[in-house]
């Protein structure tokens, strides 16, 4: 008989779990590196499976007990291609689920009620609930989409680093900053960038910000970018009678004050974030005619 539910927020920076009982109870937390299914499934899946097992260690059950869990998984790429398919195919769990990132923020933040939320990491995506209708959008990944994320401000910072470099744009204290992480050689950043993942940009993230805080004018200019990329994004899934906005993820607070003043009236804290969304979904299953099966 499955007991345990395990929600899980695979991040493209890291991945979370959380095992609760069929009565909802939190009995452990477990967190494990990069779950990106799209550019590193098999670590990816790796990191998903120890997430779990952390989660069960540290409510002092054996891991083994995740084969008996239902299990919900919501990551980025759940909704292109075979991804989230195959994911699901080999995860060891009772049973299972994947869903996207966008759909278990949007439970978390939101619980029952009607709302729009912006995940902004790694990646990002958004996702609004009305009239208990759900539309998602974004989350198409750095290489297409995923404006403003933590992996496309790394990427534009480094971008307009080597521009910077050969005097084609103005250079400033944070292009200096980013050149200097490797050794002052820009062949090394090149190297670097060829073979980087979207959280190997992302690491790059917390320094645009920084600069931007200091009025640094590239830094200023990326993060504007990567605002009006969101405010674009909000502004889609909004309807007149909207009066709610969420951001999660680890830039979302930081983008805040870039935001349009419009939209920064209607940002309230959230109910919860993705990783209880997906624990509440894991819940769902579990006491399901699906969560019963051994």
């Amino acid at each position: 008989m499955t007991e345990f539910a395990i929600g899980i927020d695979g991040g493209g920076t890291s991945c979370r779990a959380a095992v609760a009982d069929r009565r909802g109870t939190i009995l452990g937390t477990g967190k494990s590196g990069a779950a990106n299914i799209m550019s590193d499934p098999e670590t990816a899946l790796a990191n998903i499976v120890a997430s779990a097992r952390a989660a069960f260690e540290s409510s002092g059950l054996a891991p083994s007990l995740i084969e008996n869990a239902s299990a919900v998984l919501g990551v980025a790429g759940a909704n292109v291609g075979p991804y989230g398919a195959s994911i699901k195919k080999a995860l060891p769990f009772a049973e299972s689920r994947v869903v996207t990132d966008s759909l278990i923020a949007l439970r978390g933040a939101l619980g029952g009620a009607d709302g729009v939320v912006g995940t902004i990491g790694t990646g990002s995506v958004y996702g609004a609930r009305r009239d208990g209708k759900i539309r998602e959008i974004g989350g198409w990944g750095a290489i297409v989409g995923d404006q403003a994320s933590g992996a496309r401000l790394g990427r534009d910072l480094l971008e307009a680093s080597l521009l910077a470099h050969d005097g084609v744009r103005p250079a400033s204290t944070v292009t200096a900053q980013a050149i200097a992480e490797f050794g002052g050689a820009p062949e090394r950043l090149v190297e670097f960038a060829h073979g980087a993942k979207p959280k190997d940009f992302g690491r790059f993230a917390p320094l645009v910000f920084e600069a931007a805080g200091r009025g640094d004018a590239i830094a200023v200019a990326i993060v504007k970018a990567g605002a009006q990329a969101i405010d674009a994004s909000l502004e889609a899934l909004l309807w007149p009678e909207c009066q709610t906005i969420c951001l999660l993820g680890g830039l979302g607070g930081l983008y805040r004050p870039w935001l349009s003043a419009a939209h920064q009236a209607l940002v309230v804290e959230p109910a919860a974030d993705a990783l209880q969304g997906a624990l509440a979904f894991a819940l769902e299953l579990l006491n399901s005619d699906g969560g019963r099966g051994a």
